[in-house]
C-alpha cells in the first residue's frame, strides 16, 4: 500500500511514519515544518520507501499537483496546530490552517481519486461533557469549547459531507479517530516527543528531572478528585498509531467510521508526576497553582467501540511504560533532535 501521511515531521505523525514502514508499507510524508522536526525526516528519510515533501496545505495548487502525481491508497491526516490556549489567541490562524488546510486536502483527493482518508480528530470536539457522560463515548455530542476543538469538528463535518457527495472519489471510505492526551516514544527511542513550546505533562515532568526547568506547576489542587489534581485519559503514541493502521486496514468501499481511542480510564497530575519520579529517581520539584479557567476535574474517553468492533487493544497502556519510553528518547535527545 502507498500512502499519504500529512504532518510527517510532527510527534504523531512521524510515529505513523515509522509504523507503516516498518509493516511494509511505501510511505510519502507531507509537512510544511512550521511545527514539525526536520530530524524525525532525517530519521524516516534511511528507509528507501520513504519519500519527503515539503509543502503548505493551504497551498492548494501545490497540494493537488503533489497528490495527482503520485497513486496513493490512502491518506492519514495528522497536519494542525494543537494548541488550545494558542488557538483562543489567535482564532484566525488556527481556522486558516486546520480548515482551510483541510479544505485543500480534500480538493486534491477528489482530483487524485484517493479511496481512503484517516483523519486524526480529537475529543476536544465533545468540548465538557457533564459527568454523567464520562467516561465519554461516541453519542456524547460534540460541543467543542475552544477554536481548536471547533476547526477539527469542522473538518469533520467537512469530510463527512464531501463523502456523500459527487466530488467524492467512487468508494471513498473514511474514519475520525478522536483523543485526548498522546504519552510514549518510540520504544527505540528513534524519535520521540520534541515540541516547541512543550505543554504535555509528561515530557514537562521530564524536563524538570532533567534540570532543563526548575520546577513544575500543578495547576489546581482542589478539584473533587481522590488527590485534587485534574484527572484526564491518555495513549500510549504506539496504541494510537496501530488503532489508526487498525482502521485503515478495516475500512470497505463506501464506509465512514468514528472512534475514540483511549485506555478507558484516567490518571490524575499526581499519578504522572509519580509515575515520573519512579522511573527517574529525580526528586521532582512542584509548584501549587491555580486552576485554569475551563478545566474540567474529570475527563477520560471510552473507547469500548474500537475494542468490540476491530479487537484494537492498547499494548503499552501502563502509565509507567509510557513515561519509560518518553525518558528514553528525552535522556538521549535531551534539546529535541539535532539541528
Amino acid at each position: 500500500m502507498r500512502v499519504l501521511v500529512t504532518g510527517s515531521a510532527g510527534y504523531i505523525g512521524s510515529h505513523a511514519c515509522l509504523e507503516l514502514l516498518a509493516r511494509g508499507h511505501d510511505v510519502v510524508g507531507l509537512d510544511d515544518y512550521s511545527r514539525g522536526n526536520r530530524g524525525a525526516t532525517d530519521v524516516l528519510g534511511a528507509h528507501r520507501s520513504f519519500e519527503f515533501l515539503q509543502i503548505d496545505l493551504t497551498d492548494r495548487d501545490a497540494t493537488r499537483r503533489a497528490l495527482s502525481a503520485r497513486s496513493f491508497d490512502a491518506v492519514l491526516h495528522f497536519a494542525a496546530l494543537a494548541y488550545v490556549g494558542e488557538s483562543v489567541d489567535e482564532p484566525l490562524r488556527y481556522y486558516g490552517n486546520n480548515v482551510v488546510g483541510s479544505l485543500s486536502l480534500l480538493d486534491a483527493i477528489a482530483a487524485a481519486g484517493i479511496p481512503r482518508l484517516i483523519f486524526s480528530s480529537t475529543c476536544a470536539t465533545y468540548g465538557e461533557p457533564s459527568p454523567e457522560r464520562i467516561p465519554i463515548d461516541e453519542t456524547c455530542p460534540q460541543q467543542p469549547v475552544n477554536p481548536y476543538g471547533r476547526t477539527k469538528f469542522m473538518v469533520e463535518e467537512m469530510i463527512r459531507d464531501f463523502s456523500v457527495s459527487a466530488d467524492a472519489p467512487s468508494g471513498f471510505g473514511y474514519a475520525a479517530l478522536r483523543y485526548f492526551n498522546v504519552a510514549g516514544s518510540d520504544p527505540q527511542a528513534r524519535i520521540g516527543e520534541a515540541h516547541d513550546p512543550e505543554t504535555h505533562l509528561i515530557p514537562l515532568c521530564l524536563q524538570t528531572a532533567l534540570g532543563l526547568r526548575g520546577s513544575l506547576t500543578v495547576f489546581g489542587t482542589d478539584y473533587p478528585t481522590p488527590d485534587g489534581t485534574c484527572i484526564r485519559d491518555y495513549v500510549h503514541v504506539q496504541d494510537l498509531i496501530g488503532a489508526h493502521l487498525a482502521v485503515l486496514d478495516a475500512l470497505v468501499d463506501g464506509e465512514s467510521r468514528v472512534y475514540n481511542v483511549g485506555l478507558g480510564r484516567g490518571y490524575s497530575v499526581r499519578d504522572v508526576i509519580d509515575a515520573c519520579r519512579s522511573v527517574t529517581g529525580a526528586d521532582i520539584t512542584t509548584v501549587d497553582g491555580d486552576r485554569r479557567p475551563g478545566d474540567p476535574p474529570t475527563l477520560f474517553a471510552n473507547s469500548d467501540l474500537l475494542q468490540t468492533e476491530l479487537g484494537w487493544t492498547p499494548q503499552r497502556g501502563d502509565l509507567r511504560v509510557m513515561v519509560e519510553d518518553a525518558w528514553r528518547w528525552l535522556k538521549t535527545n535531551p534539546k529535541g533532535y539535532p539541528a
